[in-house]
């Protein structure tokens, strides 16, 4: 476009054209050309500011991007070393777990091992203040004599969650 306008424009000015409607039709042109690339150029700018204001959102959104995964990499972390010592926790539970089973009688054991089974992993639960800890519910007077004359080695049950009561000094009897 500027090509052809220079053109024209040399044209207008070297005299060659001389009729006035030539002459006119020429300055139209030019004037349209010059209208077309301002318009073309208008456009241009508006597109490298919609460029420029879109590479700087991508910037942006590349940091936060990159703020995230670091995060998320500083959780894994955590959660890693969480695990291992979970995983180092339950290796020393078991391990003493062991260690005081082997002191349980075996019948007593299956019991507490079948009961933990079916009751969600807890096989066993204290009396506390006439409250079965495993089920939350309080025992019944009877249910309460029928504890107290128990012999202490007995092995005692709730009649609500089946589980083994295990009765302390502060059992509230």
């Amino acid at each position: 476009m500027r090509q052809r306008a220079t053109r024209d424009q040399q044209r207008l000015d070297s005299g060659v054209v001389t009729s006035p409607k030539d002459l006119e039709n020429l300055q139209r042109e030019i004037a349209s050309l010059a209208k077309r690339q301002s318009d073309l150029e208008d456009v241009v700018l508006e597109v490298m500011e919609r460029r420029e204001a879109a590479q700087q959102r991508a910037a942006e959104l590349a940091e936060r991007v990159a703020s995230v995964e670091a995060k998320v990499a500083e959780a894994e972390q955590r959660k890693t070393a969480e695990l291992e010592g979970i995983d180092a926790e339950g290796f020393n539970v078991a391990k003493d777990r062991e260690t005081l089973a082997a002191d349980v009688p075996a019948d007593l054991l299956g019991l507490y091992d079948k009961l933990r089974a079916q009751q969600g992993g807890v096989g066993a639960a204290r009396l506390y203040q006439k409250r079965c800890e495993g089920c939350r519910l309080e025992l019944n007077i009877t249910e309460l004599n029928e504890v107290r004359a128990a012999p202490a080695n007995e092995v005692v049950r709730c009649e609500n969650c089946r589980r083994i009561l295990v009765r302390t000094a502060d059992s509230g009897l």
